[in-house]
């Protein structure tokens, strides 16, 4: 499957609800990649997916000094089945923008995330959805 988010099947959005962990993958300045498990949110109306962090970690300064041509993809993954979001990635710490975010992580793992005082949101606008055996 490689499609646009908003042409998702039934099957592949009901997958991205599921409460599993994802990997997060960011380019480091030097062009390496840095991968990391992470928890998400994704919201298929808007195309966007979501993962809060502390300001300091290395993949919110991944995305930070990537600038416009920053960009992340979501692996998750259950057994053979895994669906993969990529896209331009931004970071903020607008108020407005983290809570959403923390909402949204409320509602999919059923608890409140960590909320350190530099918390803030990596958000991914997605431009390509990769699956198999969704």
């Amino acid at each position: 499957m490689s499609r646009a988010t908003t042409e998702l099947p039934t099957v592949a959005r009901a997958f991205l609800a599921l409460p599993l962990p994802a990997t997060l993958t960011t380019l480091r300045p030097d062009g390496t990649v840095h991968v990391t498990p992470v928890r998400f949110t994704f919201d298929a109306a808007a195309g966007l997916a979501r993962v809060t962090t502390r300001a300091r970690t290395r993949k919110a300064r991944n995305v930070a000094t990537g600038g416009p041509l920053a960009r992340g993809a979501l692996c998750q993954a259950d057994g053979l089945r895994w669906i993969t979001l990529e896209g331009r990635a931004e970071v903020s710490d607008d108020r407005t923008r983290v809570a959403e975010a923390v909402r949204r992580y409320t509602d999919r793992y059923r608890m409140v995330p960590p909320a350190p005082p530099d918390l803030v949101v990596i958000e991914i606008t997605v431009e390509r959805v990769l699956g198999l055996n969704l």
